[in-house]
C-alpha cells in the first residue's frame, strides 16, 4: 500500500466515524464537537499526503466548524434570531458522508462540500435570510 492510500484510508474511516458519531448524537454542541474531528483528519492528512483536494476539504470543513461554533455561541449568549436545526445537521451529516465516499472512490469532492457548507451557511445571519424567502434551500 503507498503512503497516498494509506492516509486516504485514514481519512475515509474518520470521516465516517465523524458522521456516524454525529448522528447518533442529540446535543448540539456535542455534534459540533464531532464535526471539529473532520478538519482535524484531513488537516493531518495533508500533512502528510498533500492534495489540493485535502486541503480545500480542510479549509471547508473548518470554516463551517468556525461558524457553527459562532452561531452555537451567539444562542448562548441569548440571540435566538437564527436557530441551529436538526435539518441543519442532517444535512452536514449527509455531506460527510458523501465526503468520506467521494474520497474512497476517488470522485469529485465539490458536491458533498457544497452540502456541508450551504448547510453551515443557512445558520448565519444571511443564509438564515435567504432560507426564510425561499431562496436558499437545505
Amino acid at each position: 500500500m503507498s503512503r497516498q492510500d494509506f492516509f486516504r484510508k485514514e481519512l475515509v474511516t474518520e470521516l465516517r466515524r465523524v458522521e456516524a458519531m454525529m448522528r447518533k448524537e442529540e446535543n448540539i454542541e456535542k455534534k459540533i464537537y464531532y464535526f471539529s474531528a473532520a478538519y482535524g483528519i484531513t488537516n493531518r492528512t495533508l500533512r502528510y499526503a498533500f492534495t489540493d483536494d485535502y486541503l480545500m476539504a480542510d479549509f471547508v470543513l473548518n470554516t463551517c466548524y468556525t461558524g457553527l461554533m459562532d452561531r452555537f455561541k451567539r444562542i448562548r449568549s441569548g440571540d435566538s434570531t437564527v436557530p441551529l436545526e436538526a435539518r441543519h445537521f442532517e444535512k452536514i451529516q449527509e455531506g460527510m458522508r458523501l465526503l468520506a465516499d467521494a474520497f474512497d472512490e476517488g470522485t469529485s469532492i465539490l458536491k458533498p462540500l457544497e452540502v456541508i457548507l450551504t448547510a453551515t451557511f443557512a445558520t448565519s445571519g444571511p443564509g438564515n435570510y435567504l432560507r426564510e424567502k425561499g431562496d436558499l434551500q437545505i
